[in-house]
């Protein structure tokens, strides 16, 4: 579906950032530094209109070539800490699956708005709600993979809610330049995050994505559901994996409204 919808393309904002593989801003302060690891990003195109009903306010929605998209991200979290000082043993290493949505706003970055976030730890799943309003559910995630290191499996289902999510790949091991759409969905300079009836903007920078194509031999995007999404009925539209990078997020900033 190619829409692109007047109300929100007329939105007085600065000029939109470039899509770049390094961060466009520098971070003036570090609050928490983390890894991710075996990344799988599963994306399907979706209607502007339904994502722009579920972002926060301040935002709307960022088009590639007039179109929006929503994707499914499975990946292991380790050494996740604070600036300074070690990482938190056990609690800092767990697995995650999320479903995100592509959004700009006024000051023309670009972020992503997370719409769920499952995670396999009770500890950084309660703090990560309460303290930063993150949509986070304890669940059971478990991940397999070949010895050979080419298939990879994750497999999430909420403990206190519907909504399995699945996925079954097969990398592939051959020299790959990214698409500009694969840059586009991959390099996100910050989250944004409505908490407590005002917006955020969480920015964070990392090193260049490292990105492989891969097979998809199974999915399950039943968790678009409980987002609001229509949940798909076709392959993804695009499937990478990463073996995965560092990751430093700094100081959230109190988000403006739109002027007009």
């Amino acid at each position: 579906m190619d829409l692109t919808p007047g109300r929100w393309a007329r939105s007085p904002m600065r000029e939109v950032e470039p899509v770049t593989d390094t961060s466009p801003r520098t971070l003036p302060r570090t609050l928490l530094r983390q890894n991710w690891r075996d990344v799988i990003f599963l994306h399907w195109q979706v209607n502007p209109f339904e994502v722009a009903g579920l972002l926060p306010s301040g935002t709307v929605p960022d088009l590639h070539n007039g179109r929006a998209y929503a994707g499914l991200v499975f990946f292991r979290m380790q050494g996740l800490r604070f600036a300074v000082g070690p990482s938190w043993p056990y609690v800092g290493e767990f697995n995650e699956v999320n479903v995100r949505l592509y959004s700009r706003d006024a000051q023309g970055r670009r972020g992503v708005v997370f719409l769920s976030l499952d995670c396999n730890r009770l500890i950084p799943t309660l703090l990560a709600r309460s303290v930063f309003g993150l949509p986070y559910h304890h669940s059971h995630i478990s991940r397999h993979q070949h010895p050979a290191g080419s298939r990879l499996i994750y497999r999430s289902a909420p403990r206190r809610r519907s909504g399995a999510s699945y996925a079954w790949i097969d990398v592939e091991q051959r020299p790959y330049s990214p698409s500009t759409l694969d840059s586009f969905l991959t390099n996100r300079w910050g989250l944004h995050e409505s908490h407590r009836n005002r917006t955020y903007y969480f920015p964070n920078a990392h090193p260049p994505w490292k990105l492989l194509p891969c097979t998809v031999l199974g999915w399950d995007a039943t968790v678009f559901s409980n987002c609001g999404l229509t949940r798909p009925s076709t392959e993804p539209i695009s499937a990478l994996y990463s073996p995965g990078l560092p990751v430093r997020f700094g100081m959230p900033e109190r988000m403006k409204p739109f002027a007009g």
